[in-house]
């Protein structure tokens, strides 16, 4: 039989082709992870005698498995002829075998663990159902010299603790995040899914698409409010509305344009920089248009930096500050019937979908108080609509709209 094999295998898994203990791939939908995994463990058991476990926390009958992924992948690579497929177990032509277990319940049965002392590859699907006791008896268990440990999951909760081993693995692990701009199988089909749930669902979106872990709904301050798609200012819309704030060290320099229409607030531009040193902002606000044209409200906390800007040539004030702004601000943009924006400002979208009300450790209760992170582009949109903002209107509605616990 012919050994040189054609097969295409996407860029990022040229680093799993290395030996390590742990080989964890994690991401989006239509990443193409699960494929990518069955491809190359079935190349490695068409050349090598391998026991190879396909492992996942449930298993009640074999569909539940990865068997059907591996039959396809052979046959999609024309390999069939090297094979033999049973219902419980696939087989090489060289002594190669897959095996397909649940792990739910193996602590404590001694004849299952030792019948994986000799496994090679254990490669675990679905890894985020994965149970911190499932985790912790196979890790032992797969114990052979030179045994490997290979991980394929869609990001779910940041305590889960598959994430959190690929969070912080062990030395010499190979870790890599692939999404579906990385997958060269990507579909059309999907390509349509994710266009249309990136307009309509952005903090859906983030998870299903993006691999981000699911955040805390209610704790989000622009919860439902927001949505990314382009458009074009008219001459009928208020504005534009410029904002800024200052960057400190490890926090960005920020500018925004807006506009407000039929009771929506539109984002148009941003300019957005870490480590943005004084003499850089100028250049930084001219990738906004027009911003030395119309008057730019900024943080008024650093007047040296205003009066800087201001010699440069730039029309800027600082915000009016005061006890209850902050929140007469987040009721405010609750207030709009949707927050658009546009999809060159990738930043405030992150941000939108980021900035919370922190949350009791103990109870899950969101509170009344903001996280001051993720909120930068949003300061500086606050400072831009700050004469529009009313005064007190942050108050009961603030604190009624935060009561819910966290689901």
């Amino acid at each position: 039989m012919d050994d040189r094999i054609k097969v295409k295998l996407p860029r990022w898994y040229r680093p799993f082709s290395m030996p390590a203990r742990y080989k964890i791939a994690y991401g989006g939908r239509g990443s193409g992870k699960s494929w990518t995994f069955a491809r190359g463990l079935v190349l490695r058991a068409y050349k090598d005698p391998l026991r190879i476990l396909c492992a996942r926390e449930l298993q009640n009958s074999i569909q539940d498995s990865v068997h059907q992924v591996i039959k396809d992948q052979i046959e999609m690579m024309g390999l069939e002829a090297g094979f033999t497929v049973k219902e419980k177990g696939i087989y090489s032509h060289v002594g190669a075998q897959f095996l397909f277990k649940g792990l739910r319940g193996m602590k404590n049965n001694a004849t299952q663990i030792k019948s994986l002392e000799g496994t090679d590859i254990c490669w675990i699907e679905e890894g985020q159902t994965i149970s911190k006791a499932s985790l912790e008896t196979l890790a032992p268990t797969i114990r052979k010299p030179g045994s490997e440990i290979w991980i394929t999951f869609n990001p779910d909760q940041e305590s889960d603790p598959v994430y959190q081993l690929a969070m912080n693995p062990p030395p010499g692990s190979i870790v890599r995040k692939v999404n579906y701009n990385q997958n060269p199988w990507f579909p059309k089909e999907l390509e349509l899914e994710r266009a249309w749930m990136q307009r309509t669902d952005p903090d859906a979106y983030a998870h299903v698409w993006k691999g981000h872990c699911r955040q805390y709904t209610d704790a989000q301050v622009l919860r439902g409010k927001w949505i990314v798609e382009p458009f074009t200012p008219s001459e009928d819309w208020h504005g534009p509305y410029y904002g800024a704030d200052w960057g400190y060290a490890q926090d960005p320099t920020a500018l925004v344009r807006c506009w407000i229409h039929d009771d929506r607030l539109y984002i148009e531009h941003e300019a957005w920089q870490i480590g943005c040193e004084i003499d850089e902002t100028p250049a930084l606000f001219d990738t906004v248009p027009e911003s030395r044209a119309h008057i730019i409200r900024a943080d008024s906390a650093r007047p040296e930096t205003i009066n800087y800007m201001r010699r440069k040539g730039y029309r800027i004030i600082g915000a009016k500050k005061g006890k209850g702004s902050v929140e007469d601000g987040v009721a405010h943009l609750r207030g709009y019937e949707k927050i658009i924006i546009h999809p060159r400002c990738a930043h405030t979208a992150e941000e939108a979908r980021l900035w919370s009300f922190k949350v009791d450790r103990l109870s899950g209760d969101v509170l009344p108080r903001l996280e001051d992170n993720h909120n930068h582009c949003w300061d500086a949109i606050r400072y831009a609509l700050q004469p529009i903002i009313r005064r007190g209107s942050g108050g009961d509605r603030y604190a009624i709209t935060q009561s819910r616990t966290v689901v």
